[in-house]
């Protein structure tokens, strides 16, 4: 979502960090610019106005154009205020101290809503909480359908009456309902509308006042730009949520609610949706945000999605394997559908430090089908072709070839490739660092992801 934002952020910054002396025509002129991006993103202007009137505070500091390496300081000035703009350090949910707690979720039509509603089921579930959904939304046709597919998925167990119940009653039974079975969480999942009328908003009024939910969370649309902000406004005024989640920042909107939604409404983000998916679906950090949109990474986020994959045992298996020459097609196979259960490999890369900035990088998508035949190759082989992969010749890999529907010639890369990716792990692992023309010689003849230039 952010693409063209940080392209257009880390253009300017660049500039400034290659001067070895700032003066304030360069501070202006880098506003400017820092200006036209924001607005462009479809931030909202008076965000922009005081956001650039912040940072140019700053820079024209002593401290900033007197010192050794003003450049850099603009930059942490810069990444300083995204934070900060953003609702500074990451927020979380409050949980009961005792009993079940309680969560309101509202919202327009469209919105996202009820499938966020069993993302954050499933991210609570996976938290170690046992988690009930109620099925308030009567109106929209197939919607208690939705939330129960949806909410099975997430791990939660759903309350619903049908569509012909008051949601006022439905909620408040299902409380009673999750409070007998001792739930941890309840998620009440309301009605929308097409608009914000007097009608949804008293129904949520009824249902808050009926269940005095612990959090409620508004879900809008990134996709929908300034207009989300206008949403939450609204919001704001009568439900007195207590934090938003953004939906489809997966999107190729231009990013401007994210970016203006703490500012306008005072209300912090809590959760993003990253994707389609259940899992697709994290808890919000400015700062990490920030450090995307600068190409700076987000290093603690792919860590955290690594650990969700790997344990510790089979980190230091695996790190054992790499030194001991002794890891397998088996192996590889079982690491590669790891790192894409993290998520697509597109995103993967913007949360290296400094890959987001990478020309090739940001004008390439990753071809996963290319990972799929790398797949099927080494499912068509036997347990012991995996294990010993040298032993893989003539008819062994025809048969291979045939049994994947790829050619000998991409098997034939494959099993010289891995190795010499075996040899390089097993350096690495003891320590030490390949030899850079080896690197190249390998980069050269790689059967890697394929590479599709937009």
């Amino acid at each position: 979502m952010f693409d063209q934002l940080s392209e257009r952020l880390q253009s300017t910054l660049s500039d400034v960090r290659s001067r070895g002396k700032l003066t304030e025509a360069d501070v202006d002129r880098a506003m400017r610019e820092i200006r036209l991006a924001l607005l462009e993103a479809d931030v909202n202007f008076k965000v922009v106005k005081a956001f650039t009137a912040r940072v140019k505070e700053r820079c024209l500091g002593a401290d900033v154009l007197g010192s050794l390496n003003p450049g850099q300081q603009v930059v942490k000035i810069v990444n300083e205020e995204l934070t900060d703009l953003m609702g500074g350090a990451g927020r979380d949910l409050v949980f009961s101290q005792k009993g079940i707690t309680v969560i309101l979720m509202a919202g327009l039509q469209g919105s996202g809503k009820t499938t966020a509603t069993a993302k954050l089921a499933r991210l609570l579930t996976k938290e170690g909480k046992k988690v009930a959904l109620a099925a308030c939304d009567v109106y929209r046709p197939a919607a208690i359908k939705q939330l129960e597919t949806v909410g099975r998925s997430a791990g939660a167990v759903v309350y619903q009456q049908g569509s012909d119940a008051d949601p006022v009653e439905i909620a408040d039974w299902a409380l009673g309902k999750a409070k007998d079975e001792e739930r941890d969480v309840l998620i009440i999942d309301t009605a929308g509308r097409l608009h914000i009328d007097d009608e949804l908003m008293d129904e949520l009024s009824r249902i808050r006042k009926k269940t005095k939910p612990h959090n409620v969370l508004l879900v809008v649309d990134a996709m929908t730009g300034q207009d989300a902000v206008g949403v939450a406004e609204s919001f704001a005024d009568a439900a007195e949520f207590d934090g938003v989640i953004i939906s489809k920042l997966d999107g190729d909107a231009r990013g401007g609610a994210a970016l203006s939604v703490k500012a306008v409404t005072g209300k912090p983000i809590l959760f993003a949706s990253t994707g389609e998916k259940l899992d697709q679906f994290e808890h919000f950090h400015p700062d990490r945000m920030a450090g995307r949109i600068l190409g700076m990474g987000d290093v603690l986020s792919l860590i955290e999605k690594a650990e969700e994959q790997v344990t510790e045992d089979e980190a230091e298996e695996l790190q054992r394997k790499m030194a001991e020459e002794t890891f397998t097609l088996e192996d590889f196979l079982k690491q590669m559908r790891q790192v894409r259960k993290m998520g697509p490999i597109g995103n993967l890369i913007g949360m290296m430090p400094g890959m987001g900035a990478m020309k090739q990088m940001k004008d390439a998508d990753v071809d996963e089908g290319e990972l799929d035949r790398v797949e099927a190759i080494i499912l068509s082989m036997t347990p012991y072709e995996r294990a010993m992969p040298e032993i893989i010749k003539g008819s062994r890999r025809r048969r291979i070839a045939e049994g994947s529907g790829t050619k000998i010639q991409q098997v034939n890369n494959l099993v010289k490739q891995f190795g010499q990716m075996r040899s390089l792990m097993k350096q690495m692992a003891n320590g030490n660092m390949p030899d850079p023309q080896q690197l190249a010689r390998m980069s050269g003849r790689t059967q890697r992801p394929r590479i599709r230039r937009r």
